[in-house]
C-alpha cells in the first residue's frame, strides 16, 4: 500500500518516464506506460482483472469499480471475466478478495461486489465537464460546462465525487488538506472552485478571479458556481480571428495557450513525420539506447517490429493470429449515444427506442448463406461463440458484421424482469473478444491491444457465421437471472407523462371530421 513513484497519468516521450520498478516490471495493475504499453493515454482497463486474477504483475486485495460495468459490457472475454470474478486459490480464498461498485443502478457487477456505494444519476448531483480533462470546445473557442441538480435525491446517498473527496481528507493526502493536516475542501463544489493545478488554474476557466471578471486564469471565485448557473451552465471562450488557425506555429495562439496552461511554452509545435518519441523506443527494444531496456525478448521484438518512427503498415495482433479463410467476416460492436457504460435500459421511454440489438449483416451475403431476415445464426471467433438475431441491411460492407453494445443485460440487472427483450433477445459481441492474444513460442500471452497506446483491440474481431438450425432461437450464452437487491421495488408495466392537460375534445367526430370551413 505504497503510492506510485511519478504520476500515475501522462505522456510519456522516452523510457525514462514508464512507471517500472528497477527490475523493469510494471508498477500498475493494468501495466500501463511499461514495455508491454509504453504510450497508454487511457490506460488499459480492460486488464485489471485478468492481471489482478493471474498476480501479474502482483496480488491485489482490493478492486474498486466506477462507471464502468466489468462484469458486463465493458470487459472483453465476457463469460471468463465472470468466472475471473469468482475465481479462487489453493486455500478456497478469493483471487480479488475485496470488490467494491459505485453505481447508480442495479448492475451486472453490483451483483459480484462486496461493498456497494449508491452513486447519484447525472440529474442529482453537480459535475464538470472540466478545462482540465474533456471539455466541450469548438474548434474557434474554449468552452467547458457543469451539470448542476435538477431533482432532489430521494435516498440517503452522496455522489461518487463527493466521497472521493471525503476520502481523501480523512487520508489526508497532500493535495486535500492544508499545513494544519485538516481537510483543505468542504465538499466536491468547494474542491472544485479552490483547486489549482497550477497558479490560477483550475477546473474551471469561467468567471474566475474573485470578483469573477477573469477568463482561462486567475484566483479561485467563491460565486464561480452560481455563474455558470446563470449563464445555462457553460462557458465559451471565443478565439480571436488571428488566433484560430496555423496554432502549431501561430504565435498569437501559443501566448494565449501558454498563459492558460494548454503548453508549456510558446516555442512552434513541430509536426512529426518521423517520430523521434517512437524510435527512442525501438533503440531501447534492440539495446542501442542509453537508458531503460526491456530485459524479456517478446517486448524487445514488440518495440522493434511496431515503434516505427516512420508511417507503416502492419495487420493489427488479433488478425495476424487467425485465419481469414476460416474466419471471413470482420464483427464491429459500437456503442449507441444512449446507452453509454449500458446505462438507461432503466429508462422507459429509452427502451422505446431499442430494447433489442440485431447482428447488422449485408443483405445479398446473409441470403447467399441462407440467413433471411430476423433469422438466428451463430457467431463464432476464434475464442467465442454467440447466437444472434440477424438483421438485412444494405449499408453495410459485404464482409463486415456490427451491432449495438450494452443493449444486452443479464436477467434480473437494471430493474429489468428476468424474461425482457434485453436478456433473452439481445447479445454482447465481448464473449467473441478475448483480452489476451494466442500464446507466443515461449508460452507468455500478450495484451490483445494496441502495442504503442494499449488501445484495446475492440475493432479487430473476425468472425464466421452459420445459419441457427430450426428450433435454435433466442441469444446465447443465457445466464442465471440476479436475485432483486433488498428493498427493491419493481417499476410499473406501464408509465405515462402528460406535459400539460389533455385536450377534452366533447364533439362528436362526425361533426369534427364533416364540419366543412366557411
Amino acid at each position: 500500500n505504497t503510492p506510485l513513484e511519478s504520476a500515475p497519468l501522462g505522456f510519456p516521450t522516452c523510457p525514462e518516464d514508464l512507471l517500472i520498478d528497477e527490475q523493469g516490471q510494471p508498477q500498475r495493475i493494468d501495466k500501463a506506460y511499461s514495455w508491454d504499453a509504453p504510450i497508454a493515454a487511457h490506460g488499459l482497463m480492460h486488464m485489471v482483472i485478468s492481471n489482478a486474477v493471474a498476480g501479474d504483475p502482483y496480488p491485489i486485495d482490493t478492486l474498486m469499480l466506477f462507471m464502468a460495468n466489468m462484469a458486463w459490457n465493458s470487459s472483453m472475454n465476457t463469460s471468463e471475466t465472470m468466472d475471473m470474478l469468482r475465481a479462487k486459490d489453493a486455500e478456497g480464498n478469493y483471487k480479488i478478495p475485496f470488490i467494491v461498485t459505485c453505481d447508480a443502478f442495479n448492475s451486472e457487477t453490483v451483483a459480484f461486489s462486496d461493498l456497494v456505494l449508491p452513486d447519484t444519476t447525472y440529474l442529482e448531483r453537480y459535475d464538470t465537464i472540466s478545462m482540465l480533462d474533456r471539455p466541450i470546445s469548438e474548434p474557434d473557442a474554449a468552452c467547458d460546462a457543469v451539470r448542476i441538480p435538477v431533482v432532489d435525491a430521494n435516498r440517503d446517498v452522496l455522489s461518487w465525487q463527493e466521497v472521493m473527496v471525503e476520502v481523501a481528507g480523512r487520508l489526508k493526502l497532500p493535495a486535500f488538506t492544508n499545513a494544519e493536516g485538516q481537510p483543505k475542501y468542504e465538499n466536491y463544489k468547494d474542491f472544485i472552485i479552490n483547486f489549482e493545478r497550477a497558479p490560477g488554474i483550475g477546473f474551471l476557466a469561467g468567471w474566475r478571479g474573485e470578483n469573477g471578471d477573469q477568463s482561462l486564469r486567475g484566483a479561485p471565485n467563491p460565486k464561480q458556481w452560481e455563474a455558470y448557473e446563470d449563464n445555462e451552465c457553460f462557458f465559451k471562450y471565443e478565439l480571436a480571428p488571428n488566433q484560430r488557425y496555423m496554432r502549431h506555429a501561430n504565435l498569437d495562439y501559443l501566448q494565449l495557450a501558454k498563459e492558460a496552461a494548454w503548453v508549456g511554452s510558446t516555442e512552434q509545435i513541430v509536426i512529426e513525420l518521423y517520430a523521434e518519441t517512437l524510435q527512442k523506443f525501438r533503440l531501447a527494444g534492440q539495446g542501442l539506447y542509453d537508458g531503460p531496456q526491456p530485459t524479456e525478448e517478446s517486448q524487445k521484438q514488440r518495440l522493434v517490429r511496431y515503434f516505427d518512427p516512420l508511417p507503416s503498415f502492419y495487420s493489427p495482433l488479433e488478425q495476424q493470429s487467425v485465419s481469414s479463410e476460416e474466419y471471413p467476416f470482420y464483427a464491429i460492436t459500437q456503442r449507441p449515444m444512449f446507452m453509454y457504460h449500458s446505462w438507461d435500459s432503466q429508462n422507459a421511454w429509452l427502451r422505446q427506442i431499442m430494447s433489442q440489438n440485431y447482428l447488422y449483416m449485408h443483405r445479398q451475403t446473409a441470403l447467399e448463406m441462407g440467413i433471411n431476415d430476423f433469422d438466428w445464426a451463430w457467431v463464432e471467433s476464434r475464442s467465442g461463440k454467440i447466437r444472434v438475431q440477424v438483421k438485412h441491411m444494405e449499408g453495410v460492407n459485404p464482409n463486415t458484421v456490427w451491432t449495438w453494445n450494452a443493449i444486452a443485460k443479464q436477467g434480473g440487472a437494471w430493474g429489468l424482469s428476468d424474461d425482457t427483450n434485453e436478456a433473452k433477445q439481445s447479445f454482447l459481441m465481448n464473449h467473441l473478444i478475448s483480452e489476451l492474444l494466442p500464446s507466443d513460442k515461449d508460452g507468455s500471452r500478450m495484451t490483445n491491444s494496441d502495442p504503442i497506446t494499449g488501445q484495446a483491440a475492440w475493432y479487430d474481431l473476425q468472425v464466421k457465421i452459420t445459419p441457427a438450425t430450426a428450433g435454435e432461437e433466442g441469444s446465447w450464452p443465457q445466464f442465471a437471472p440476479l436475485k432483486s437487491p433488498p428493498s427493491f421495488t419493481p417499476a410499473p408495466i406501464k408509465q405515462g407523462y402528460a406535459s400539460h392537460i389533455n385536450v377534452n375534445l366533447k364533439r362528436p367526430w362526425s361533426d369534427i371530421f364533416g364540419r366543412r370551413s366557411s
